[in-house]
Formats: C-alpha cells, sequence, structure tokens
C-alpha cells in the first residue's frame, strides 16, 4: 500500500521532515516514490508546513492513505481530504 508519511532529516534536536509518498513495507527513512513537501517543528507557526496541494490531491485520489500526523498536518493547514 503507497502511504504519505513523514521521512526525519536534521539534527539531534533540530528535526525536519519530509512529507514523502513512499511504500508502506519501506523503512521510515528508506527509498520515496516522490517527495511533495516539508514541516519543520521548530520554525514560527506560519512557516512549519509547506507541501504541494496538487500532488497531495494527485497522490490521494489514486488511493495512498496518509498517516496519522500527515493528516493532522493537513487538516492544520485546511486540505481537505
Amino acid at each position: 500500500m503507497v502511504r504519505i508519511r513523514l521521512k526525519k532529516l536534521g539534527t539531534k534536536k533540530r528535526p525536519f521532515y519530509r512529507i514523502v509518498v513512499m511504500d508502506s513495507r519501506k523503512p521510515r527513512d528508506g527509498e520515496t516514490i516522490e517527495e511533495i513537501g516539508v514541516y519543520h517543528p521548530i520554525e514560527v507557526e506560519g512557516k512549519q508546513i509547506s507541501f504541494n496541494e496538487e500532488r497531495a490531491r494527485y497522490w490521494l485520489n489514486v488511493g495512498a492513505q496518509p498517516s496519522d500526523i500527515v493528516r493532522k498536518l493537513f487538516n492544520k493547514k485546511n486540505f481537505s481530504l
């Protein structure tokens, strides 16, 4: 199954994440199909989340399932699933 989930990058105590589309059987930091956005939890509130809404909508329409965290991030940006 294809999932939209987070891929962790950054250093110790300074994490940032990429919002990626990948096979659910792959490890968290493994090979991705496509990177559609970023999430910086340490940034200022308005700059924390950015993603390509067109590509996210495409992957959701072809059957990709967002993880719980990504679903919350989408809702925070008022992106309808």
